[in-house]
């Protein structure tokens, strides 16, 4: 291996973890963690790579990040600063400290509109730059996928780019200093023009580009997406020796960054894009140098196989239409006028070689294509093939004129290494990003995936290319650096970093003396698990291990994603807690997995506080672009660590809840009294492990079956519908039972109910009741399928209790059972049904304004789209929340959990409640909601099912 590249051992030996920390404490440092629950969650970033850490910091203020930096050089402990964790390279993992800086340092300190700058901390993250920026019409010009969770400490560290880096330049281009601290212990203010002599380091580093003039000007700064190894070339001397411009990308192996100064850009006051098809993307490739003359902020490509998962993955609906094609161009154009743009997109489509144009003004319909592109990230997790895809060959970056020719050579090298993957890029630029299902798994996985990335650089190199366009280098493609430079080149890399690092502290084993691009990988060190599991997987070949390495980290779960209707994740919103993450939570349970860290398996006491306020609201399964189901893994834990043996008390009192109920539903009244009298109640609360603050919801006097069985049919509908009666309907809100039923029949429906005594299991799932639930299941499906098989829909109207059925029951009975399917397939919402019938006109909704909580497994499982197009046909102006009601079923009752799910209510839900006049309907179909709502806000949520039955009232009178 040539000089500068040898490969770097993990950091073993030295001071103790415990020495660390105390040192740490000494210096006056506040959040020092070294438990094993925070080591695990930051053993990965999302890369591929796993590198337990010693200890984490989260600085308060930059004088503890130098007291760090201090401990480290004294006691020769490594350190790798960490933004938001989205590194796909692997270069937010180290074996030393990580210097977590997104929880502490996030803030915009200040913006310059006249000058166009911001003065920002490393932690900050860009959405919220770019909201501050906004308001002066300003914004920064990089723009990653990320945007919403990455900071720009994390972009500066590796040179993000982003869509519209083509108009708008890398982030290096939009730098003007930077306030660093070098692991000499030395603190430089780096811009451009700094005079070398001013500093030892300075002095070192302007030494070795005067040595190495030729080497940099023929070997740096070739192409814009040249992203891998050190940007030297900005060090020249006709460059202005910019040192903050070369210190981008440098990927936390020579500075610390406390702080920098960048350039902002006038946001363009108009659009418009332009959609072009071709037969497939090598050919959309081609077609990029012609359109570059026009002068466009971005173009992007797409395949029409990461089409296809969007549409396999959200439904039909979910893709707008598209140019014919089975490749695509998207070419963004701005400046003062829409109507410029749109007659600027003429003669561009005259030089994009295809008829197949679309010319998109409309921001909304653009906004819905570019979440094409925005996702592909998440959604290239699954290979075509339906197996888990890698980073390790993620963003590869040719010449744009290069670029067609490299995208058919390398179909043809992953045809060869028999792995397929999902590609899409920045074509403008010439980076390509893609996600490949190396068999990681297999026995010989490892050395496979080594074999195909040396063949790649070497296919990259070739065609005059950089080994990443973006994401930097890190632990995926350090040691591919040989392929693309020379021996003088890498010698240059080693001794600039010698220059700012001599200790080789700063993230050691990132592109400099790199570790092997086969080593430390996360997969291959957790083995199948397979064996006495409760749940069947069916998606992950029925394992666990395999369910929870779904998550790679991109950290869509960190991004407050409520404003656009998401779920994922409530408790982090309310805590900013990385373990209460859904991407925390995985890596703990990545860790149980592999055992060597987290140890004692399903009882471990780290997975346990990982998942003690995941509210199994399912968000992750529909928000997350990997489809990890949190909900499920907690069910999975909770049954195997509790399987024969003593449980907390709310497992038999809520988990147990309809036992109890169909109980209390023999005399109300006792039940009842008992729940208010103060001192009893009290008791109870503490026997049933509730919170004291928490009321209890009161029993009906009379039970939905209870009036079914005296209710006369309304009308002469023949169509038979069957409405399960759950739990809750039943026995606390009897009146949402009542409307449906009106509606239904109002609608020409034949209502029917199933026998007594049946049951969805739902409280037995959340609580890991698994066995129990499995056996209600089995009984409810034997009695429901006679009728789904026959063709007759089963309608739900509880969310939780209806998701099970579309959800639950398969992977807990498993797909091949012909009854399960047909129960699952025959499951419907009361929206879902109605709006499939279409000799059936809702009553009017028109003046009605309505605030629309949509439970959580509503919006993840069943989908809210039905209820918001029956409301929006009905005439009803709906504003519709994202977010967690908090109560989550039995979540927000248990002790020790009311701080959070009252948080959590107001993340969203509170604050629009506030906001809405008396006379605004608060729309919730989930029971728990309601009672979130009675309890929080003092009012009354109303179901779907009795907002119509209001308006057929209003229809009669």
């Amino acid at each position: 291996m040539t000089a500068g590249v040898a490969s770097a051992p993990a950091a073993t030996g030295g001071p103790s973890s415990q020495d660390v920390v105390a040192a740490l404490r000494a210096a006056g440092v506040g959040e020092v963690d070294d438990s094993t629950l925070r080591r695990a969650e930051y053993s990965s970033d999302a890369s591929l790579y796993r590198v337990v850490p010693r200890v984490v910091v989260l600085p308060r203020h930059v004088d503890e990040v130098l007291a760090v930096l201090d401990v480290c050089r004294r006691l020769n402990v490594p350190l790798t600063p960490r933004g938001a964790g989205t590194s796909i390279a692997g270069n937010a993992v180290g074996p030393g400290v990580v210097l977590d800086f997104a929880r502490h340092l996030g803030h915009v300190v200040s913006i310059d509109e006249q000058a166009r700058t911001a003065v920002v901390e490393p932690g900050v993250v860009l959405a919220q730059l770019q909201r501050e920026a906004g308001r002066h019409g300003l914004r920064f010009g990089p723009d990653p996928s990320t945007h919403n969770r990455c900071t720009l400490g994390g972009m500066i560290g590796n040179n993000a780019c982003g869509s519209r880096a083509l108009g708008y330049g890398r982030t290096a281009d939009n730098v003007v200093a930077l306030d660093v601290l070098t692991g000499t212990g030395e603190r430089l203010r780096a811009g451009k023009g700094v005079e070398a002599g001013s500093s030892p380091v300075l002095a070192s580093v302007d030494r070795l580009v005067r040595a190495n003039l030729a080497t940099i000007r023929t070997e740096s700064g070739r192409f814009g997406r040249q992203i891998s190894g050190y940007s030297l070339e900005h060090l020249l001397p006709e460059r202005g020796f910019d040192l903050a411009k070369a210190l981008v990308g440098t990927e936390g192996t020579c500075a610390v960054l406390l702080g920098a100064t960048v350039r902002l850009v006038q946001a363009p006051p108009a659009t418009v894009l332009v959609a072009l098809g071709y037969p497939d993307m090598a050919a959309a490739a081609d077609a990029v140098p012609p359109l570059l003359k026009h002068h466009p902020i971005a173009i992007e490509g797409l395949d029409a196989r990461i089409v296809d998962a969007v549409r396999g993955r959200r439904g039909a609906a979910a893709v707008p239409e598209l140019p014919e094609g089975r490749g695509w161009l998207f070419v963004e154009l701005a400046g003062d006028n829409a109507a410029e743009l749109e007659a600027a997109a003429g003669p561009l489509i005259a030089d994009a070689g295809t008829r197949a144009a679309m010319v998109v003004t409309d921001p909304t319909q653009a906004a819905e294509l570019w979440r094409i592109r925005e996702d592909g990230a998440g959604l290239s997790g699954r290979s075509p093939a339906g197996l888990p895809a890698h980073a390790g060959w993620e963003d590869s970056a040719v010449p744009p004129e290069r670029l067609g020719g490299y995208l058919r050579e390398f179909e043809a090298l992953t045809q060869t290494h028999g792995v397929t993957g999902m590609p899409y890029g920045h074509f403008g630029d010439g980076c390509v990003h893609v996600r490949l299902d190396f068999p990681l798994r297999a026995p010989d996985g490892a050395k496979r995936f080594r074999a195909f990335l040396l063949e790649a650089a070497a296919l990259v190199a070739a065609h005059g290319g950089s080994m990443s366009g973006e994401h930097g280098d890190g632990r995926a493609r350090g040691e591919l650096l040989e392929r693309m430079y020379s021996p003088a080149m890498l010698a240059a890399f080693a001794e600039f970093k010698g220059a700012f690092d001599p200790q080789d502290l700063l993230n050691p084993g990132v592109i400099v003396r790199p570790r092997p691009v086969d080593a430390d990988l996360r997969v291959p060190a957790a083995g199948p698990l397979r064996e006495q599991l409760t749940f069947r997987y069916p998606h992950d070949g029925g394992d666990l291990s395999q369910a929870v390495h779904r998550c790679t980290g991109v950290g869509k779960c960190l991004a407050n994603t409520t404003g656009s209707g998401g779920v994922m994740c409530p408790s982090y919103q309310a805590t900013r807690e990385e373990k209460d993450s859904t991407r925390g939570r995985a890596r703990v349970l990545q860790e149980m997995v592999n055992g060597t860290l987290v140890r004692s398996g399903w009882r471990s006491p780290e997975v346990h506080e990982a998942l003690d306020l995941c509210l199994s609201c399912k968000g992750c399964a529909s928000d997350c672009p990997t489809g990890i189901d949190m909900a499920t893994y907690k069910a999975e834990v909770l049954h195997q660590a509790y399987r024969g043996r003593l449980r907390p008390r709310t497992h038999y009192s809520l988990g147990w809840l309809p036992r109890w109920a169909r109980l209390a539903s023999r005399m109300p009244g006792l039940a009842n009294r008992t729940l208010t009298v103060r001192p009893l109640a009290a008791i109870g609360k503490w026997l049933a492990g509730v919170d004291a603050r928490r009321p209890l919801p009161a029993f009906a006097t009379q039970t939905f079956r209870q009036w079914f069985a005296g209710h006369t049919p309304a009308g002469t509908g023949t169509d038979p519908v069957l409405l399960w009666v759950d739990t809750f309907t039943n026995h606390f809100s009897p009146e949402v039972g009542i409307a449906a039923v009106r509606v239904l029949e109002e609608a020409g429906y034949a209502v029917r109910i199933p026998e007594p005594g049946l049951c969805c299991g739902l409280t037995w799932i959340s609580t890991g009741q698994t066995d129990a639930a499995k056996r209600i299941l089995r009984r409810t499906v034997d009695a429901l399928a006679p009728h789904a098989e026959a063709g007759v829909p089963i309608v739900g109207l509880e969310p939780s209790c209806t998701a099970v059925f579309r959800s639950d029951l398969p992977e807990l009975l498993g797909t091949g059972d012909g009854a399960v399917s047909a129960v699952a397939e025959g499951t419907r919402t009361l929206a879902e049904l109605l709006t499939d019938r279409p000799e059936w006109t809702p009553p009017s909704l028109a003046g009605v304004k309505a605030v629309a909580q949509p439970h959580c497994h509503h919006h993840a499982v069943l989908g809210w789209q039905a209820d918001q197009s029956l409301l929006r046909d009905a005439g009803a102006e709906v504003d519709v929340l994202g977010g967690c009601c908090g109560l989550a079923g039995n979540f927000g009752m248990e002790r020790g959990h009311y701080e959070v799910s009252t948080a959590v209510a107001e993340v969203a839900l509170m604050p629009a409640v506030r906001a809405a006049g008396p006379d605004t309907v608060l729309m919730a179909d989930g029971f728990s909601c309601r009672i979130q709502l009675d309890q929080l806000a003092s009012r009354r949520g109303r179901h779907l099912a009795e907002v119509l039955s209001d308006a057929l009232d209003a229809r009669t009178e």
